[in-house]
């Protein structure tokens, strides 16, 4: 748990484990929240946007380059499009406010424990259409208006994908859901949930958050396409 405030930590880490869910180590910045990560080696990290010394984004990216099968939760209190895809295009599995309920929030850690991400199709669609178009991310320092520089990823071979693989990452990135994807292609659950997880493997993906903003960044899905 990385949060700069000392009164979220220990509100977080009472709801957690009054949950059986437990709560192996703290953290006061980012820094903190890197060597903490790498001794502690947990599964999942509830990781404050804005903190000092070495903000949340930043450190989510150290984090995940140490720890490959970490997940990340962001957390602030603003409701900020900017910060959602920056911290996505992170790497981290979801996003939360400081807000959340208590159920929610323990939800929320099991959720991307089992490897899937914590993504709002609708929150999706708004926020990867609008800084997809403009290639603007946040910085935490300066707020979600701070102009970011971001490369197109090359690094996946989409040419491994089939057609219908290709058709579902697509919509993957326009943040449907399996249920959405069942409807839309005129498919079972059980046929997109494998799809999906063929595309995850060929690409190498970790979940679901990835595969949005690789659609984007490759091309295969373009803002109001």
């Amino acid at each position: 748990m990385a949060d700069d405030e000392e009164l979220i930590r220990t509100g977080f880490r009472l709801i957690l484990t009054s949950r059986g869910i437990d709560v192996v180590g703290e953290a006061a910045d980012g820094v903190q929240a890197v060597t903490q990560a790498e001794l502690l080696r947990p599964d999942v990290v509830l990781m404050d946007i804005r903190m000092p010394h070495l903000d949340g984004l930043e450190a989510a990216k150290r984090v995940l380059r140490l720890l490959p099968h970490c997940r990340v939760l962001m957390l602030t209190t603003f409701d900020l499009d900017g910060y959602v895809y920056a911290a996505l295009a992170a790497g981290a599995s979801g996003f939360l406010l400081k807000d959340v309920t208590a159920a929610h929030l323990a939800a929320a850690v099991r959720l991307v424990n089992t490897g899937d991400a914590l993504l709002a199709p609708s929150i999706t669609r708004r926020l990867v259409e609008r800084h997809a178009t403009t290639g603007r991310a946040a910085d935490p320092a300066h707020g979600p208006s701070t102009s970011v520089t971001r490369r197109p990823a090359t690094h996946r071979d989409l040419a491994a994908l089939t057609p219908r693989e290709l058709q579902v990452l697509a919509l993957l990135g326009r943040g449907l859901s399996n249920a959405e994807l069942a409807t839309a292609l005129t498919l079972s659950e059980a046929t997109v949930k494998t799809h999906v997880a063929r595309i995850f493997a060929k690409l190498a993906l970790r979940d679901r958050a990835q595969a949005v903003v690789l659609a984007y960044e490759t091309g295969l899905v373009t803002p109001g396409g």
